[in-house]
């Protein structure tokens, strides 16, 4: 990070423009990987991502692509201004007399953050896999229902399979009554197991990649330093954390597809996928995953180290006077 001290409400606004834009331009392909994360040998509807993506489009519009984005946009806000504003704070206070954090310490502020954000992107992913994955499950449906006919000898075409729409909302109230708070926070701990060490390994990755790029250690580097470090250091924790990615996606879809298994915790899930489907499996849309947080988190840290909160908070009140 950079040496210079941010405020907390500049952070704050740093990290929630990083999300907003990261999110609005990578979404589809989250959307891909949460539908290739759930489905399960037998029922696999979709081969790739450009083949997941092509037939979303031909099925459900080029805005079924977008299928959640509302609710991310809403949460990623706090979400990515907590987790960098967490990370700053807890090095900044880990160093001593302004020198040179240790790996251990930059580990330990990483921690930190993932910890911190799970307060946030718990309830977020809760809502927006239900929404992603919806497609997949009615589409599955569909072609059940066509192979049936198909099959069927018996005279009269069958009734066509009509996908609910759900909103976040109704989603949100349903948990809330029949669960309570409790029901939004279904996966807490698949979250922290794969946030906590994504930032574990993202964090001090990051700090040293960009520092390469540092002429002078009391100068920033250069924006596309900081976009290229986000990058690969994204991808890189989001590749090494995506089997505790496919088993927090697989606790916390609540509806499953035609003999798709349910799972009781972490270690019912991660036994049944190995036995039925292969250690692989846990590498179910970790492509995808990597194409998501690369440009997400470059993005990110471009939009965090440019300081655009600094510029906006710097005017305001010379605007007003």
């Amino acid at each position: 990070m950079a040496d210079k001290q941010i405020s907390l409400p500049a952070k704050l606004i740093n990290g929630g423009i990083a999300g907003l834009i990261g999110v609005t331009c990578v979404f589809p392909i989250d959307l891909a990987k949460t539908r290739l994360q759930n489905q399960q040998n037998g029922q696999r509807m979709y081969t790739s991502m450009s083949d997941c993506l092509i037939k979303t489009i031909r099925s459900e519009g080029y805005f079924g692509m977008y299928r959640g984005a509302a609710v991310n946009l809403t949460l990623v806000t706090p979400e990515k201004a907590i987790k960098l504003a967490a990370n700053d704070f807890f090095r900044h206070h880990l160093s001593k007399d302004g020198k040179k954090l240790t790996l251990l310490r930059e580990m330990l502020a990483g921690c930190g953050a993932g910890t911190c954000q799970v307060i946030v992107t718990t309830p977020m992913e809760m809502l927006k896999i239900q929404l992603q994955d919806a497609g997949r499950i009615a589409a599955q449906k569909k072609l059940m229902a066509a192979q049936a006919q198909l099959s069927s000898s018996a005279a009269g075409a069958a009734e066509p399979v009509v996908e609910a729409r759900t909103t976040a909302t109704q989603i949100t109230r349903e948990l809330l009554r029949s669960k309570g708070i409790a029901g939004l926070y279904k996966g807490l701990g698949a979250t922290l197991l794969r946030d906590v060490p994504f930032s574990i390994v993202y964090f001090p990755l990051f700090a040293n990649l960009n520092k390469l790029g540092q002429k002078d250690p009391n100068v920033k580097a250069p924006f596309y330093v900081s976009f290229l470090s986000g990058c690969v250091a994204g991808s890189t924790a989001a590749v090494a954390v995506n089997p505790c990615d496919v088993i927090k996606t697989r606790l916390q879809s609540l509806q499953r597809g035609v003999n798709e298994d349910t799972y009781s915790g972490i270690l019912d899930c991660t036994k049944k996928i190995w036995q039925k489907e292969g250690p692989m499996a846990f590498l179910k849309g970790a492509y995808c995953r990597a194409l998501v947080i690369a440009p997400l988190f470059g993005i990110a840290q471009v939009v965090y180290f440019i300081g655009i909160a600094e510029f906006l908070l710097d005017i305001l009140p010379k605007h007003r006077a």
